[in-house]
């Protein structure tokens, strides 16, 4: 397994994961169940839905397969699968630049990303502070593993204080 930590900004409420060379535009992937799912996915690039629109503390990790199911540690948890033809997944902020973008070497082809989410009650909390203490910034572990494409699936939804 290969670990690597992260700290994005999540502009949009949003941070992206896409194979090396996608040019894909995920705006129209957000229709009203990717919002409430905070998911949205196209071919060769998701977007995970945030709670926040500032720093957000990201895990990668690149598996040889699936994980055990931890949800249970986690607030929202959502799996989507990726065509990742190049080998190399980028992983970034909604509008970082991407050439200086983290990137990851996965199996060529389909993986399978499953997206956990936790802190998200002090994160919605502080909004635009939460990012001033890791104890309080929203927590984003993404685990990526060579898998045959399936539909995406919620395993665990958060349901915002606000809502």
């Amino acid at each position: 397994m290969i670990s690597t930590e992260l700290e994005l900004f999540a502009d949009y409420y949003q941070v992206h994961l896409f194979d090396d060379g996608s040019v894909t535009d995920l705006g129209d992937a957000w229709t009203e169940e990717a919002v409430l799912d905070n998911l949205a996915v196209d071919t060769d690039a998701i977007a995970v839905g945030t709670t926040v629109n500032v720093n957000v503390a990201v895990t990668v990790e690149v598996l040889e397969a699936a994980p055990e199911d931890e949800s249970a540690e986690f607030d929202h948890v959502v799996e989507a699968s990726l065509q990742v033809s190049s080998g190399r997944l980028v992983v970034m902020g909604c509008t970082d630049y991407e050439p200086d973008a983290a990137r990851f070497r996965v199996a060529a082809g389909p993986v399978r990303v499953r997206a956990a989410r936790s802190n998200l009650v002090e994160a919605e909390r502080l909004g635009i502070d939460s990012d001033d203490d890791p104890a309080t910034m929203e927590r984003l572990r993404l685990q990526v593993w060579p898998a045959p494409h399936t539909d995406p699936v919620v395993i665990k939804r958060w349901k915002p204080l606000a809502a």
